[in-house]
């Protein structure tokens, strides 16, 4: 059959032939301006530390995070999620003076160039690992008890300068709680980036590390909290609840083996949504380029691409500091 043998309204390679073609024609576009660099600081640390499986990605000192920052403010990345480890554990009665003192030298050092997000979450605070109070016998989260907390937290770190609070914990009721507290404490204008959809995942690994998070107690794991990968319903009750309490921004996490999620989510609820593309996801590309079997740049590139198409319009990525290279090479 030869070509001609086609209508003119299916032949649809014409579209595809050359680049520039394929630049025009785009439907979902990727920019820098969307994406955001998490990045971790460590009460103590004598010196920056590799996160194992994620290239570029550093446990920071308080001198090398303003660095780096800088370094990457250069780059053109001036979004960032800041996750605090301070240096001493606790169960009950956290001091978050740690994270509040990176949060204010951030600010003072760069000011309204820069927009600080700040992780709300308690497992790196805790001897136990979990995102929680532990009850008496370690063996579940106490919801009221962790909310109180969470509040706390977030009101320090609006008050030493975060732009945005994210509580990442997936506590009943924390939403409705930190705003409040933001409210009351004259923060009304600090957004809150809810962990909305946050799933029981096994591709925290990488980050657990950096965060020193992983759980340490009979309760071994997040399942009693977190979202169970086979609830999809549980997502969209747990989004729509926040959505209610005065989230400003809700979250799918992780982002590439819940892209079914984020599409119906964010069809049903008309707030921005951010994904997170975690550790595992983003450490698992980096791999198989190490091994030669798949070109780095171009399968992130992809996956960004899949999380704008499914409905993000702000990405949560450890190459942020890259987009702008990446994205113009």
């Amino acid at each position: 059959m030869s070509d001609n043998t086609y209508h003119a309204g299916l032949t649809l390679r014409r579209l595809r032939q050359d680049r520039h073609i394929r630049e025009l024609s785009r439907e979902v576009r990727v920019s820098p301006d969307q994406l955001i660099q998490p990045h971790f600081v460590v009460e103590g640390l004598g010196e920056r530390a590799p996160v194992p499986g994620l290239p570029d990605v550093l446990r920071e000192t308080p001198d090398s995070l303003l660095r780096q920052v800088e370094k990457d403010m250069e780059a053109g990345a001036d979004k960032l999620l800041l996750f605090g480890v301070p240096g001493e554990k606790r169960e009950a009665d956290f001091v978050y003076d740690f994270t509040a003192t990176q949060i204010a030298a951030l600010h003072k050092r760069f000011g309204n160039d820069l927009w600080i997000a700040v992780d709300v979450c308690l497992c790196s605070y805790t001897a136990h690992g979990h995102c929680g109070v532990l009850s008496r016998e370690q063996d579940h989260v106490v919801n009221d008890a962790s909310v109180d907390e969470l509040a706390r937290a977030a009101l320090v770190y609006a008050q030493a300068g975060a732009q945005c609070v994210a509580p990442s914990d997936m506590m009943d009721g924390r939403v409705a709680a930190i705003r409040e507290a933001l409210d009351d404490g004259g923060c009304e204008r600090t957004l809150l980036m809810s962990y909305s959809a946050k799933f029981n995942s096994r591709f925290y690994g990488p980050f657990r590390e950096a965060a020193d998070s992983a759980p340490r107690s009979a309760l071994k794991d997040r399942a009693s909290y977190q979202i169970d990968p086979a609830r999809p319903k549980d997502a969209l009750m747990s989004s729509l609840r926040d959505a209610d309490e005065g989230a400003d921004i809700l979250m799918v996490k992780p982002g590439m083996p819940y892209l079914d999620i984020l599409k119906s989510l964010s069809g049903e609820i008309a707030l921005p949504w951010a994904v997170y593309e975690v550790s595992g996801e983003y450490a698992a590309i980096e791999a198989l380029a190490a091994q030669g079997l798949i070109p780095a740049r171009a399968a992130h590139l992809e996956c960004w691409t899949s999380f704008v198409r499914a409905g993000a319009s702000m990405i949560i990525t450890y190459g942020a500091r890259h987009a702008h290279q990446w994205l113009n090479p």
